[in-house]
């Protein structure tokens, strides 16, 4: 029966990763892979966690299942870390996930439950996953304008226009904060007019918010969730751990459903139970134990928050010296939204003959759209981008 399989498209990023491991030039420099990097190149355990992890290894006297959604302490911690007291505890569903991604696959299959016939309008460009993931789902996908090449921010007036398209049963999904593949971000101001907008044509919102913690601050980069969350009748919200927590490979998420009508709860909790139950039964505990753990004692959410803005200072620090010294070796100002993009990505707007011209004449590797990860940059690495970004007429 195999027979009838068709090959599936490569992925990019994944394609990217091996011709770097293959080039044998010993300054290419990976900007590719959307793993955060400190200035050594390696991906670090962090402190918090990795005391967490002796404590639960320590502590812990069994590997029982725990329950069909997860610890409900996890889902109490990360319910208050992304909504603060936006909203009321008892309005919120939540399930734990394998990763943002397993977030985000089991909100869009509650999403295509409610509604067989579901609409996601989704940003352009968004993180690429969102589209494969649609597309296998079958879910018809409908891009809102979001980036501007000229201004490399983003296109406010198109995005309002497109979402207004939106009715009820659709869904909008949109970036909590650091915006994947562009780091260009909405402010609180459009925020409220993106929430009125909303309430306005009947739409329910679907966050993605992956980056908390790497743009403004743990609290600022909530601010727009928050916001929309307590403003519409219904959210839906997909968190990852990956990268604030630094435990990728520990696949920690969680799938919120906020109702403003609390008597919703009850259903929306036995249907993401439901479909945990569907889809994979029991999701995977350690790294959710290890998150709360580090939430919920004082000493090691201290610790954690503490290298965390480490690591959110460190890469605005590369923003700005890339930025200056673009503006140094262009004498231009152009590329100053370098500076004002936030998260670990950046989008160039250069076509993909020009990324191409970077990877094959100065071993600068980046994704074909030209999405960067400044975390794969170090003070030595900043210059070496900025001349070759110029000399290849960037």
């Amino acid at each position: 029966m195999f027979e009838t399989l068709q090959a599936q498209p490569s992925d990019k990023i994944l394609a990217l990763m091996k011709a770097f491991r293959e080039d044998p030039r010993p300054e290419k420099i990976d900007l590719g892979v959307g793993v955060y990097k400190n200035a050594k190149g390696q991906t670090p355990i962090m402190r918090a966690v990795k005391t967490a992890e002796k404590q639960l290894w320590e502590s812990q006297d069994t590997k029982s299942y725990v329950g069909l959604v997860g610890d409900p302490a996890f889902a109490d911690a990360m319910i208050s870390l992304i909504l603060g007291d936006a909203v009321a505890r008892e309005t919120v569903a939540a399930a734990a996930t394998p990763g943002g991604t397993g977030a985000v696959r089991q909100c869009l299959e509650m999403a295509k439950m409610a509604n067989p016939k579901l609409r996601v309008f989704v940003s352009d460009p968004t993180w690429p996953n969102h589209l494969s993931i649609m597309k296998f789902m079958g879910i018809e996908v409908v891009p809102y304008r979001y980036f501007d090449n000229e201004t490399r921010g983003v296109d406010f007036d198109g995005m309002l226009a497109d979402i207004k398209q939106a009715g009820k049963g659709d869904i909008v999904l949109l970036h909590g904060c650091c915006h994947n593949p562009t780091g260009a971000n909405l402010n609180l101001t459009e925020w409220q007019i993106v929430a009125d907008t909303l309430n306005a044509t009947g739409a329910t919102p679907m966050i993605d918010i992956a980056y908390q913690g790497f743009g403004d601050g743990l609290e600022e980069d909530a601010a727009g969730t928050r916001l929309i969350a307590s403003s519409v009748p219904e959210t839906l919200i997909a968190a990852s751990c990956s990268k604030n927590f630094g435990v990728y490979r520990e696949r920690t998420g969680l799938a919120m459903a906020v109702s403003q009508d609390s008597s919703a709860k009850a259903l929306n909790q036995d249907t993401l139970a439901f479909l945990n139950r569907q889809n994979y039964s029991f999701p995977p505990d350690h790294g959710a134990r290890v998150v709360t753990m580090v939430l919920t004692d004082p000493a090691l959410r201290a610790d954690w928050e503490a290298e965390l803005e480490d690591v959110r200072r460190g890469m605005l620090k590369l923003r700005e010296q890339l930025a200056g010294e673009l503006q140094r070796a262009s004498g231009s100002d152009r590329f100053g939204f370098l500076a004002q993009h936030r998260g670990m990505f950046s989008r160039l707007g250069a076509s993909a003959d020009l990324v191409e011209k970077l990877r094959a004449e100065h071993g600068i590797y980046m994704i074909g759209d030209s999405r960067m990860n400044i975390a794969g940059l170090n003070e030595k690495t900043v210059p070496i981008l900025a001349d070759a970004i110029v000399k290849s007429g960037i």
